[in-house]
């Protein structure tokens, strides 16, 4: 599995433990966020992770700043993605149940670290349910 991760300064330390928590399972991370705390513009680190998601490059993505918001905007301006901002593992569960989502957005200054790995392995691990789902993915996107 392939995932690619991207964070502005709200999300390093939630970033540096979700990479951790995905190379602990032999997963391929692709580190497209800030190593760092100093202010920085979440749309320079998201954008990549979204990009790869749309053209197939990665199986999911994960972005992480303070509220979740600002990057969830920002990554579900790119075709073929449905980021769901994620604040429990129910929400993270239906998100990939119903929504096929395929990028996590989680809001760092809201959710507790190991509340966040926890929504980072829902997400990995829960399947598409498809059927009734599927037409209503299909009418997602506005061509």
């Amino acid at each position: 599995m392939k995932i690619a991760i991207g964070n502005d300064h709200a999300g390093t330390e939630y970033k540096l433990a979700i990479v951790g928590l995905l190379k602990s399972k032999g997963v391929t991370v692709i580190n497209y966020g800030t190593d760092d705390t100093e202010s920085v513009d979440y749309p320079d680190f998201v954008h990549p992770v979204a990009k790869d998601v749309s053209e197939g490059n990665v199986d999911f993505g994960i972005v992480v700043c303070g509220s979740g918001n600002g990057a969830s905007m920002t990554i579900n301006k790119h075709q073929g993605v449905r980021g769901a901002l994620c604040w429990n593992k129910e929400i993270t569960a239906l998100a990939r149940e119903h929504n096929d989502a395929n990028i996590l957005s989680l809001p760092a200054r809201f959710i507790a670290l190991p509340q966040a790995l926890e929504m980072v392995e829902t997400f990995m691990n829960t399947s598409f349910d498809g059927g009734r789902h599927e037409r209503r993915i299909e009418k997602i996107p506005c061509v």
